[in-house]
């Protein structure tokens, strides 16, 4: 599997926090810079001009432009602070370079069986890019750490807190390379 950069390891050479909710693919990386360059680039500076000459229409206690516009200020800061964070400890991960196609690593796409014959067809993706609706789940989930490195016709006990079950492993696919 092909990562741009190594783990960012703390203070006194112990691994950084956040370990496995680090990766991401190429597509999640994208999608994360775009939101944040909107909210640089277009959200901030329109709220800021709101403010500004809500500010200059007087009493700011009773002025609910500049009171919305400030809250939605903060919201906004919050936001790029988290994502800017995020983007500068993230590790993408390309999963059409897996080399291991007949095991379950981050970024596939895999096919399985619960015990009540349940087929369900899930994508391993990171933590900011997860979307159950969508089939895509985080790496750090119940369901995913039960399929990692597992096999097709490999059979892997899922423990949720609903209880145990098992599960079977019917395909394993990847996307494939550019």
């Amino acid at each position: 599997m092909l990562t741009t950069r190594p783990q960012p390891a703390a203070k006194g050479g112990r691994p950084a926090q956040g370990g496995l909710s680090c990766y991401i693919t190429p597509g999640g990386i994208a999608a994360m810079r775009a939101e944040l360059n909107a909210l640089l680039r277009d959200e901030r500076p329109k709220i800021v001009e709101i403010v500004s000459w809500a500010a200059g229409n007087g009493d700011r206690s009773e002025n609910g432009d500049y009171q919305y516009g400030k809250r939605r200020l903060r919201e906004i800061d919050r936001r790029i602070r988290f994502l800017t964070r995020r983007i500068d400890n993230a590790i993408i991960v390309d999963p059409s370079a897996q080399p291991q196609r007949n095991r379950v690593f981050f970024g596939a796409t895999v096919t399985y069986v619960t015990e009540r014959d349940e087929e369900r067809t899930v994508t391993i993706l990171g933590v900011d890019e997860a979307d159950m609706a969508a089939g895509q789940i985080s790496l750090v989930s119940p369901v995913a750490r039960a399929l990692m490195r597992a096999g097709v016709g490999d059979e892997v006990r899922l423990v949720t807190p609903r209880g145990e079950e098992m599960i079977e492993v019917l395909a394993i696919s990847y996307p494939s390379t550019p």
